[in-house]
Protein backbone atom coordinates (compact mmCIF):
# COMPACT_ATOMS: atom_id res chain seq x y z
CA UNK A 1 0.00 0.00 0.00
CA UNK A 2 1.26 3.12 -0.56
CA UNK A 3 0.40 7.05 -0.51
CA UNK A 4 -2.38 8.11 -3.13
CA UNK A 5 -0.06 11.71 -2.46
CA UNK A 6 2.76 10.08 -3.83
CA UNK A 7 6.50 9.81 -2.24
CA UNK A 8 9.78 12.14 -2.73
CA UNK A 9 10.42 10.51 -5.87
CA UNK A 10 7.39 11.14 -7.06
CA UNK A 11 8.08 14.92 -7.10
CA UNK A 12 11.84 13.92 -9.08
CA UNK A 13 13.89 14.42 -5.73
CA UNK A 14 16.69 11.20 -5.22
CA UNK A 15 18.49 11.57 -2.69
CA UNK A 16 22.38 10.88 -3.38
CA UNK A 17 23.34 8.58 -6.05
CA UNK A 18 23.21 5.09 -4.63
CA UNK A 19 20.26 3.12 -6.06
CA UNK A 20 17.51 2.34 -4.00
CA UNK A 21 15.82 -1.61 -3.36
CA UNK A 22 12.98 -2.86 -5.41
CA UNK A 23 10.16 -0.95 -2.94
CA UNK A 24 12.42 1.52 -1.87
CA UNK A 25 11.74 0.68 2.13
CA UNK A 26 13.30 -1.28 4.88
CA UNK A 27 11.59 -4.65 3.56
CA UNK A 28 14.10 -4.33 1.12
CA UNK A 29 16.34 -5.79 3.52
CA UNK A 30 15.82 -9.46 3.29
CA UNK A 31 13.44 -11.21 5.86
CA UNK A 32 11.99 -7.77 7.26
CA UNK A 33 8.75 -7.28 7.47
CA UNK A 34 6.30 -4.27 8.57
CA UNK A 35 2.51 -4.24 9.60
CA UNK A 36 0.86 -1.56 10.54
CA UNK A 37 -2.58 -0.74 12.61
CA UNK A 38 -4.07 2.58 12.35
CA UNK A 39 -7.02 4.14 14.70
CA UNK A 40 -8.37 6.86 13.68
CA UNK A 41 -11.97 7.50 15.67
CA UNK A 42 -14.32 10.57 16.21
CA UNK A 43 -14.15 14.62 16.34
CA UNK A 44 -14.69 17.47 17.59
CA UNK A 45 -13.62 17.80 21.34
CA UNK A 46 -10.88 16.01 23.18
CA UNK A 47 -12.65 14.21 25.78
CA UNK A 48 -9.85 12.37 27.84
CA UNK A 49 -10.94 8.76 27.33
CA UNK A 50 -13.50 8.85 24.62
CA UNK A 51 -11.08 10.91 21.72
CA UNK A 52 -11.05 12.00 19.15
CA UNK A 53 -8.54 9.29 18.12
CA UNK A 54 -5.69 9.91 15.71
CA UNK A 55 -3.06 6.87 16.57
CA UNK A 56 -2.02 3.60 16.14
CA UNK A 57 1.23 1.07 16.22
CA UNK A 58 3.71 0.12 13.77
CA UNK A 59 5.79 -3.07 14.01
CA UNK A 60 9.27 -3.79 12.45
CA UNK A 61 10.15 -7.78 12.47
CA UNK A 62 13.74 -8.01 12.03
CA UNK A 63 12.89 -12.00 11.38
CA UNK A 64 9.71 -14.44 12.50
CA UNK A 65 11.40 -15.54 15.69
CA UNK A 66 14.40 -12.97 16.90
CA UNK A 67 13.95 -14.35 20.25
CA UNK A 68 15.59 -17.57 18.85
CA UNK A 69 17.43 -16.31 16.01
CA UNK A 70 18.80 -12.86 17.19
CA UNK A 71 20.63 -10.39 15.51
CA UNK A 72 23.71 -8.33 16.42
CA UNK A 73 21.86 -4.57 16.90
CA UNK A 74 23.41 -1.26 18.27
CA UNK A 75 21.53 1.97 18.95
CA UNK A 76 22.13 5.67 19.84
CA UNK A 77 20.49 8.59 21.01
CA UNK A 78 20.57 12.09 19.69
CA UNK A 79 19.18 13.71 22.27
CA UNK A 80 16.84 12.05 24.38
CA UNK A 81 13.70 13.92 25.49
CA UNK A 82 12.15 10.42 24.60
CA UNK A 83 11.70 6.21 25.11
CA UNK A 84 12.68 3.70 23.81
CA UNK A 85 12.62 0.34 26.27
CA UNK A 86 14.59 -2.85 26.21
CA UNK A 87 18.08 -0.64 25.25
CA UNK A 88 19.55 -1.64 27.92
CA UNK A 89 19.60 -4.79 27.28
CA UNK A 90 20.80 -4.30 23.25
CA UNK A 91 23.38 -2.27 24.65
CA UNK A 92 24.52 -5.17 27.14
CA UNK A 93 24.40 -8.10 24.68
CA UNK A 94 24.65 -6.64 21.61
CA UNK A 95 21.77 -8.05 20.33
CA UNK A 96 17.99 -7.38 19.49
CA UNK A 97 15.73 -10.42 20.05
CA UNK A 98 12.04 -8.74 19.53
CA UNK A 99 10.02 -7.39 17.59
CA UNK A 100 9.87 -3.79 17.21
CA UNK A 101 7.22 -1.79 18.39
CA UNK A 102 6.48 2.24 17.45
CA UNK A 103 3.70 4.03 18.76
CA UNK A 104 2.40 7.02 20.82
CA UNK A 105 4.19 8.38 24.24
CA UNK A 106 1.59 6.88 27.16
CA UNK A 107 1.27 3.71 24.82
CA UNK A 108 4.41 2.35 25.39
CA UNK A 109 4.27 0.19 28.18
CA UNK A 110 0.48 -1.24 26.38
CA UNK A 111 2.96 -2.37 23.42
CA UNK A 112 5.59 -3.44 25.15
CA UNK A 113 3.62 -6.24 27.52
CA UNK A 114 1.80 -7.27 23.99
CA UNK A 115 5.16 -7.94 22.70
CA UNK A 116 5.62 -10.55 25.38
CA UNK A 117 2.35 -12.01 25.45
CA UNK A 118 2.64 -12.41 21.39
CA UNK A 119 6.35 -13.75 21.99
CA UNK A 120 5.01 -16.09 24.88
CA UNK A 121 2.17 -17.51 22.46
CA UNK A 122 4.98 -18.71 20.19
CA UNK A 123 6.73 -20.42 22.57
CA UNK A 124 6.14 -24.04 23.77
CA UNK A 125 3.97 -24.67 26.60
CA UNK A 126 5.86 -24.23 30.04
CA UNK A 127 9.11 -22.99 28.53
CA UNK A 128 10.99 -20.49 30.39
CA UNK A 129 12.25 -17.33 29.28
CA UNK A 130 12.63 -13.58 29.64
CA UNK A 131 11.73 -10.50 26.82
CA UNK A 132 12.88 -7.49 27.02
CA UNK A 133 11.21 -5.77 23.89
CA UNK A 134 12.42 -2.33 22.08
CA UNK A 135 9.60 -0.20 21.40
CA UNK A 136 9.91 3.44 20.54
CA UNK A 137 7.72 6.62 21.24
CA UNK A 138 7.16 9.96 19.54
CA UNK A 139 4.07 12.29 21.34
CA UNK A 140 0.87 12.76 18.70
CA UNK A 141 -0.76 14.64 21.86
CA UNK A 142 -1.78 17.92 19.44
CA UNK A 143 -4.39 15.65 16.99
CA UNK A 144 -5.00 12.50 19.55
CA UNK A 145 -6.46 12.22 22.76
CA UNK A 146 -2.89 10.77 23.90
CA UNK A 147 -3.92 10.38 27.38
CA UNK A 148 -6.97 7.95 26.49
CA UNK A 149 -4.73 4.75 25.76
CA UNK A 150 -6.53 3.50 22.97
CA UNK A 151 -4.35 1.53 21.77
CA UNK A 152 -4.36 -1.88 23.11
CA UNK A 153 -2.75 -5.28 22.54
CA UNK A 154 -5.10 -6.16 19.96
CA UNK A 155 -3.76 -3.53 17.56
CA UNK A 156 -0.35 -4.35 18.32
CA UNK A 157 -1.77 -8.44 17.75
CA UNK A 158 -3.36 -7.09 14.00
CA UNK A 159 -0.77 -5.07 13.48
CA UNK A 160 2.05 -8.09 13.40
CA UNK A 161 -0.76 -10.06 11.63
CA UNK A 162 -0.25 -7.37 9.26
CA UNK A 163 3.18 -7.53 8.97
CA UNK A 164 4.63 -7.90 5.33
CA UNK A 165 7.42 -7.48 3.00
CA UNK A 166 7.42 -5.59 -0.57
CA UNK A 167 5.87 -1.68 -0.30
CA UNK A 168 5.33 -0.04 3.24
CA UNK A 169 2.08 2.20 3.63
CA UNK A 170 3.28 5.85 5.09
CA UNK A 171 2.33 9.19 6.08
CA UNK A 172 -1.03 8.80 8.34
CA UNK A 173 -0.81 5.52 9.46
CA UNK A 174 -0.07 3.06 12.25
CA UNK A 175 2.56 4.57 15.05
CA UNK A 176 2.54 7.62 12.70
CA UNK A 177 -0.88 8.39 12.30
CA UNK A 178 -1.06 11.19 14.40
CA UNK A 179 2.13 12.87 14.23
CA UNK A 180 4.12 16.27 12.80
CA UNK A 181 6.85 17.19 11.11
CA UNK A 182 8.82 20.21 10.44
CA UNK A 183 5.32 22.08 10.98
CA UNK A 184 3.06 20.35 8.07
CA UNK A 185 1.65 16.19 8.60
CA UNK A 186 3.83 13.46 9.39
CA UNK A 187 4.54 10.29 10.36
CA UNK A 188 5.89 7.12 9.13
CA UNK A 189 8.27 7.39 6.25
CA UNK A 190 10.77 4.20 4.64
CA UNK A 191 13.52 4.31 1.91
CA UNK A 192 16.76 1.82 1.13
CA UNK A 193 20.03 2.08 -0.59
CA UNK A 194 22.29 -0.88 -2.01
CA UNK A 195 25.56 -0.38 -1.94
CA UNK A 196 28.56 -3.33 -2.79
CA UNK A 197 31.45 -3.64 -0.92
CA UNK A 198 34.36 -6.31 -1.20
CA UNK A 199 32.68 -7.39 -4.50
CA UNK A 200 29.56 -8.24 -2.59
CA UNK A 201 26.19 -6.20 -2.85
CA UNK A 202 24.21 -5.29 0.20
CA UNK A 203 21.13 -3.50 1.23
CA UNK A 204 20.39 -0.76 4.12
CA UNK A 205 16.98 0.49 4.81
CA UNK A 206 15.18 2.68 7.10
CA UNK A 207 12.29 3.58 8.51
CA UNK A 208 11.38 6.63 10.31
CA UNK A 209 8.27 7.72 13.00
CA UNK A 210 8.94 11.54 12.32
CA UNK A 211 7.22 13.88 14.55
CA UNK A 212 9.94 16.45 14.85
CA UNK A 213 11.38 19.75 13.44
CA UNK A 214 10.74 23.44 12.68
CA UNK A 215 9.54 24.53 9.79
CA UNK A 216 11.12 27.42 9.46
CA UNK A 217 14.86 25.28 8.99
CA UNK A 218 12.96 22.61 6.68
CA UNK A 219 15.58 21.67 4.27
CA UNK A 220 14.80 19.37 0.97
CA UNK A 221 17.42 17.74 -1.25
CA UNK A 222 19.31 21.04 0.11
CA UNK A 223 16.80 23.61 -0.98
CA UNK A 224 15.77 25.71 1.85
CA UNK A 225 12.23 25.51 1.57
CA UNK A 226 11.55 25.94 5.29
CA UNK A 227 12.59 29.82 4.21
CA UNK A 228 10.57 29.49 1.13
CA UNK A 229 7.52 28.76 3.31
CA UNK A 230 8.04 31.76 5.66
CA UNK A 231 8.19 34.14 3.20
CA UNK A 232 4.66 32.53 1.10
CA UNK A 233 2.53 31.23 3.89
CA UNK A 234 3.85 33.32 7.02
CA UNK A 235 4.59 32.27 10.29
CA UNK A 236 4.51 28.60 11.63
CA UNK A 237 1.01 27.72 13.28
CA UNK A 238 1.57 27.72 16.99
CA UNK A 239 0.60 23.98 17.58
CA UNK A 240 2.58 23.50 20.41
CA UNK A 241 2.09 26.24 22.68
CA UNK A 242 4.07 27.52 24.71
CA UNK A 243 6.58 24.72 23.51
CA UNK A 244 9.70 26.45 21.08
CA UNK A 245 9.17 25.52 17.54
CA UNK A 246 11.05 22.02 17.22
CA UNK A 247 9.64 20.06 19.98
CA UNK A 248 9.26 16.77 19.24
CA UNK A 249 10.86 13.39 18.00
CA UNK A 250 11.73 10.86 15.60
CA UNK A 251 12.42 7.55 15.80
CA UNK A 252 14.87 5.19 13.05
CA UNK A 253 14.93 1.70 12.76
CA UNK A 254 18.02 1.31 10.88
CA UNK A 255 18.31 -2.81 8.90
CA UNK A 256 20.85 -3.88 6.86
CA UNK A 257 21.74 -7.54 5.72
CA UNK A 258 25.71 -6.56 5.90
CA UNK A 259 27.73 -8.96 8.53
CA UNK A 260 28.24 -6.16 11.01
CA UNK A 261 29.19 -6.33 15.25
CA UNK A 262 27.04 -4.24 17.67
CA UNK A 263 29.89 -1.84 17.30
CA UNK A 264 29.23 -1.25 13.81
CA UNK A 265 25.68 -1.11 13.80
CA UNK A 266 26.20 1.53 16.71
CA UNK A 267 28.26 3.47 14.03
CA UNK A 268 25.30 3.12 11.30
CA UNK A 269 22.64 3.85 13.97
CA UNK A 270 24.86 6.99 14.85
CA UNK A 271 24.52 8.45 11.07
CA UNK A 272 21.08 8.47 10.95
CA UNK A 273 20.89 11.68 12.59
CA UNK A 274 23.65 12.89 9.79
CA UNK A 275 19.96 12.53 7.67
CA UNK A 276 18.37 14.58 9.98
CA UNK A 277 20.46 17.38 10.39
CA UNK A 278 20.04 17.44 6.69
CA UNK A 279 16.50 17.95 6.28
CA UNK A 280 16.82 20.94 9.17
CA UNK A 281 16.73 18.60 12.52
CA UNK A 282 18.70 19.84 15.19
CA UNK A 283 18.41 17.46 18.02
CA UNK A 284 15.85 20.09 19.88
CA UNK A 285 16.01 20.30 23.90
CA UNK A 286 12.20 19.23 23.78
CA UNK A 287 13.02 16.37 21.04
CA UNK A 288 13.75 12.57 21.78
CA UNK A 289 15.65 11.33 18.74
CA UNK A 290 16.53 7.43 19.27
CA UNK A 291 18.19 5.60 16.18
CA UNK A 292 18.43 1.59 16.24
CA UNK A 293 20.32 -0.28 14.03
CA UNK A 294 20.01 -4.35 13.38
CA UNK A 295 22.36 -6.58 10.98
CA UNK A 296 20.91 -9.73 9.68
CA UNK A 297 24.02 -10.92 7.75
CA UNK A 298 24.49 -13.20 10.93
CA UNK A 299 21.36 -14.78 12.02
CA UNK A 300 22.90 -17.81 13.92
CA UNK A 301 24.24 -16.43 17.45
CA UNK A 302 23.14 -18.62 20.47
CA UNK A 303 20.10 -17.46 22.33
CA UNK A 304 18.02 -19.24 24.66
CA UNK A 305 18.70 -21.07 28.40
CA UNK A 306 19.76 -24.27 26.34
CA UNK A 307 22.80 -25.25 28.95
CA UNK A 308 24.42 -27.97 26.45
CA UNK A 309 27.88 -27.04 24.86
CA UNK A 310 25.13 -27.60 21.35
CA UNK A 311 25.08 -23.78 21.74
CA UNK A 312 28.28 -22.66 23.03
CA UNK A 313 29.78 -20.99 19.82
CA UNK A 314 29.03 -19.34 16.53
CA UNK A 315 31.18 -18.77 13.09
CA UNK A 316 30.22 -15.22 12.25
CA UNK A 317 31.40 -12.63 9.05
CA UNK A 318 32.79 -9.32 9.69
CA UNK A 319 33.08 -6.49 7.55
CA UNK A 320 36.18 -4.11 7.62
CA UNK A 321 35.96 -1.11 9.81
CA UNK A 322 38.01 0.19 6.75
CA UNK A 323 35.31 -0.70 4.34
CA UNK A 324 32.03 0.22 5.97
CA UNK A 325 31.77 4.09 4.56
CA UNK A 326 29.51 2.82 1.87
CA UNK A 327 26.93 1.84 4.30
CA UNK A 328 27.76 4.75 6.29
CA UNK A 329 26.40 6.86 2.85
CA UNK A 330 23.60 4.94 2.43
CA UNK A 331 21.91 5.17 6.35
CA UNK A 332 22.29 9.18 5.88
CA UNK A 333 20.54 8.89 2.31
CA UNK A 334 18.05 7.02 3.20
CA UNK A 335 17.15 8.69 6.44
CA UNK A 336 16.86 11.95 4.82
CA UNK A 337 14.82 10.22 1.80
CA UNK A 338 12.54 8.36 4.62
CA UNK A 339 11.81 11.75 6.42
CA UNK A 340 10.77 13.23 2.92
CA UNK A 341 8.01 10.48 2.30
CA UNK A 342 6.60 10.66 5.43
CA UNK A 343 6.00 14.12 4.85
CA UNK A 344 4.88 13.80 1.16
CA UNK A 345 2.73 10.79 1.95
CA UNK A 346 1.05 12.51 4.82
CA UNK A 347 -2.55 14.29 3.98
CA UNK A 348 -4.03 17.19 5.55
CA UNK A 349 -5.59 15.69 9.26
CA UNK A 350 -7.58 17.67 11.60
CA UNK A 351 -7.67 15.79 15.16
CA UNK A 352 -8.89 16.94 18.55
CA UNK A 353 -10.55 19.88 19.61
CA UNK A 354 -10.75 20.61 15.46
CA UNK A 355 -6.86 21.19 15.27
CA UNK A 356 -5.93 20.95 11.44
CA UNK A 357 -2.24 20.56 10.27
CA UNK A 358 -2.13 20.82 6.96
CA UNK A 359 0.16 18.56 4.27
CA UNK A 360 3.32 19.99 2.80
CA UNK A 361 2.25 21.53 -0.37
CA UNK A 362 4.02 19.31 -3.01
CA UNK A 363 3.19 21.64 -6.17
CA UNK A 364 5.05 24.69 -3.89
CA UNK A 365 7.97 22.17 -3.35
CA UNK A 366 7.97 21.02 -6.59
CA UNK A 367 8.27 25.09 -8.06
CA UNK A 368 11.25 25.95 -5.28
CA UNK A 369 13.02 22.69 -6.45
CA UNK A 370 12.88 23.75 -10.10
CA UNK A 371 13.72 27.19 -9.38
CA UNK A 372 16.85 26.15 -7.87
CA UNK A 373 17.93 23.51 -10.11
CA UNK A 374 19.08 25.85 -12.32
CA UNK A 375 22.76 25.33 -13.49
CA UNK A 376 24.71 27.25 -10.47
CA UNK A 377 26.72 29.34 -12.90
CA UNK A 378 23.27 31.08 -14.22
CA UNK A 379 21.67 31.66 -10.97
CA UNK A 380 21.69 34.03 -8.12
CA UNK A 381 19.92 33.31 -4.88
CA UNK A 382 18.10 35.66 -2.35
CA UNK A 383 14.90 34.96 0.05
CA UNK A 384 12.74 38.43 -0.11
CA UNK A 385 8.80 38.38 -0.06
CA UNK A 386 8.53 39.63 -3.42
CA UNK A 387 10.45 36.51 -5.04
CA UNK A 388 10.04 33.81 -2.27
CA UNK A 389 11.62 30.92 -4.24
CA UNK A 390 14.71 33.08 -4.04
CA UNK A 391 16.13 32.30 -7.52
CA UNK A 392 16.53 34.44 -10.76
CA UNK A 393 16.86 32.26 -13.20
CA UNK A 394 18.24 34.40 -15.79
CA UNK A 395 20.43 36.19 -14.00
CA UNK A 396 24.49 35.95 -14.84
Amino acid sequence: MTSERGRARDLGIAIGDLPTGPNNAITDVPGVRVGHETIIRGGGRRIAGEGPVRTGVTVVIPNDEPWRLPVFAGSHRLNGNGEMTGLQWVRESGMLTSYIGITNTHSVGTVRDALVAHEASRREPGELFFSLPVVGETWDGILNDVSGFHVGREHVFAAIGRAEGGPVAEGAVGGGTGMICHGFKGGIGTSSRQVSVGGEGFTVGVLVQANHGSRDRLAIDGVPVGELFRHELGPEPDLFADLPPGTGSIIVIVATDAPLLPGQCERLAQRAGLGIARTGGLGENGSGDIFLCFATGNERIPAGFDQSDANAFADIRVLSNEKIDPLFAATVAATEEAILNALFAAETMEGADGVTVDAIPSDRVRTYLERYRVPHEQRTVRVTAADPAGVDPTAA
